[in-house]
């Protein structure tokens, strides 16, 4: 695997990071609303903390990514080629993306 020809894993580390601190404030808002009905008990449970990924774990999701936006590129590529055009915009990638998003 070429360090150079994939995304950053600490980029991708940090969507991560992202996508489970704004779930875990998600899931604190639905607590406190639940905590009215119910008494919580205090401490850290599995639900309350936030996730985390190896390092191995980043350099597969590195790769995946790589490989699903490389073959958005080239289908987007063929309809663009197929229309005569010389660029890719957003409609070849709306075209080819509920295929793609079935294939991956």
């Amino acid at each position: 695997m070429d360090a150079n020809n994939t995304f950053d894993s600490d980029l991708i580390h940090a969507i991560f990071k992202h996508i489970w601190a704004r779930r875990f404030r998600e899931r604190e808002r639905s607590d406190a609303i639940d905590a009215t009905e119910a008494e919580v008990a205090l401490g850290t449970t599995k639900k309350n903390r936030l996730a985390s990924a190896n390092a191995n774990a980043l350099k597969l999701s590195c790769e995946l990514l790589k490989s699903f936006v490389s073959e958005a590129v080239q289908r987007a590529a063929i309809i663009a080629e197929a229309e005569g055009m010389d660029k890719i915009e957003a409609t070849h990638l709306e075209r080819i993306l509920p295929q793609l998003l079935l294939d991956f």
